[in-house]
């Protein structure tokens, strides 16, 4: 059973890391440099960044029991713990907390497109602080997969 634990240990670190490095610096700007329509763009990378954060919700979840259950206290010691913590929380206030913000920008400029409404300014705000907690959420993964030595850095 230790195997399979650590097995889906590793994978969740992929998935999740993964995930964000494809759907953020590949199939987002792909979608938007391909798509004639920027709101149809928007919205399929917005499908894909939901996906995103719930498949980061349930790595997260799972990574944190596994080191917990593996360490114990002394995960609490760990740097993997930590960052795992860390992009857990990014994770949380984009999904939960800028995305809804997000949204009910883009219903309160219905019926037309946010870019061409008085809420463009605040919509490019919170779209920017989303994007940064992004990117600093991918630079977290980032180290977790080069921190990851096999038993060490759980």
């Amino acid at each position: 059973m230790r195997g399979l634990t650590s097995a889906l240990y590793s994978i969740a670190v992929s998935v999740w890391v993964g995930s964000l490095l494809a759907i953020g610096f590949i199939a987002a700007p792909v979608l938007f440099t391909q798509l004639a329509d920027r709101s149809v763009a928007g919205n399929l990378a917005g499908a894909m960044f939901t996906v995103t954060a719930w498949v980061g919700l349930a790595c997260g979840v799972y990574l944190i029991l596994f080191v917990m259950f593996a360490r114990g206290w002394r995960a609490l010691q760990s740097g993997v713990f930590w960052i795992v913590v860390l992009m857990l929380v990014l994770t949380a206030a984009g999904h939960f907390g800028v995305q809804p913000i997000l949204e009910q920008l883009r219903a309160d400029a219905l019926p037309r497109r946010i870019m061409e409404g008085a809420l463009r300014e605040r919509f490019n705000t919170w779209h920017g602080v989303s994007t940064a907690l992004y990117v600093v959420q991918s630079l977290l993964g980032i180290a977790l997969v080069t921190m990851q030595e096999r038993g060490r850095g759980r």
